[in-house]
């Protein structure tokens, strides 16, 4: 194990990557090995790889959705991650809800001891989601812009029987701009509002994050998924901030025109996915809160040094009937293989 003075240290304004003109620039990925049957990918095999997570990572969330609505649990384990980051002077994960605080797979207390061992320069954040080779114990991906992409198509030897069709052929590019979009202004769009260091960039991040929100409501009013009848990636995509949004993102990040509640199609479409396998029961609503409300590197500490978890926001309403399946022409939310 890792000494404190041998794992990754960076201060808070280099781990946010804020700009000259206050706006944060999310870090790039440095593992991005594609898996594949081609000499130079990643094998696809079953029980070799361990995706690490955190339920409060919206990127990590939606690995763990695909891999929930596709079968592959038995074909690639799971590590999960304490939602509070330790108090010490660097950003890392920390495996403190396993038995002794280690990860009872990788033998590793930090997600920053497997980055290290797998490149000992290493300087970035160590982020989630990440695969890790179990067998060469070390990291081989942490593409979180195409993680799910590989789940849902060279990972089909693994997927259950019947398994759906997130990504469909015949839609691939459109989902892909349409993804690029979600990511820069929605995804990324929350982070921009709750990390942006100037007032300029706060406020070009919030009005196009809610330009793009209307946007989608506008579109959702007219059918049922971001592509129609049937539930696809950019669903799963969207999915991840929107379930996050009225919970965390609403106050601790200052994006506060509306809540998703007071946007009745989105209201309808998120508690349409909330309620379907894969989506809400793999939603920790209090790792939620507590990541973003009380972690040192997000929450602003009062003068007396201590912090308030909010009570709300009521949540109840997310099992309530949407009646969304009226915008669709089929029963199923799944298109099948």
């Amino acid at each position: 194990m890792l000494r404190d003075d041998q794992r990754i240290n960076k201060s808070p304004n280099a781990v946010k990557e804020i700009t000259a003109d206050g706006s944060f620039n999310r870090q790039k990925n440095r593992f991005t090995t594609p898996f594949g049957q081609n000499d130079g990918e990643l094998p696809v095999e079953a029980g070799r790889y361990r995706l690490l997570w955190s339920a409060v990572c919206p990127w990590a969330h939606r690995s763990v959705i695909v891999r929930s609505v596709l079968g592959l649990e038995e074909a690639i384990s799971l590590g999960t991650a304490s939602p509070m980051r330790p108090k010490l002077p660097h950003v890392d994960w920390e495996f403190s809800l396993d038995e002794d605080g280690i990860d009872p797979v990788l033998g590793i207390r930090y997600m920053s001891e497997i980055y290290l061992k797998t490149a000992a320069d290493y300087t970035g954040r160590p982020t989630v989601p990440v695969i890790i080779d179990v067998k060469e114990q070390k990291v081989v991906n942490n593409d979180y812009f195409k993680l799910t992409n590989y789940l849902e198509t060279v990972w089909a030897p693994f997927h259950k029987e019947q398994a759906p069709n997130l990504y469909p052929k015949h839609l691939r590019a459109e989902i892909d701009a349409l993804n690029d979009i979600i990511f820069h202004e929605v995804n990324n769009g929350v982070y921009k509002c709750g990390f942006a260091q100037s007032q300029e960039a706060y406020e070009q991040a919030y009005d196009t994050l809610f330009a793009r929100l209307d946007e989608l409501e506008e579109r959702l009013s007219k059918q049922r998924f971001l592509f129609g009848d049937f539930i696809t990636d950019s669903d799963v995509r969207l999915y991840a901030t929107l379930i996050r949004f009225d919970a965390a993102y609403y106050s601790a990040f200052k994006a506060n025109r509306n809540r998703i509640v007071d946007f009745p199609n989105l209201w309808g479409y998120l508690r349409d996915l909330y309620q379907t396998p894969g989506f809400g029961d793999t939603t920790d609503f209090d790792a939620i809160k507590r990541h973003y409300h009380l972690s040192n590197h997000i929450a602003s500490n009062d003068q007396k040094g201590y912090t308030i978890l909010p009570k709300g926001p009521d949540l109840s309403g997310l099992t309530s009937e949407h009646h969304r399946q009226a915008l669709s022409n089929n029963a199923e939310k799944f298109l099948i293989h």
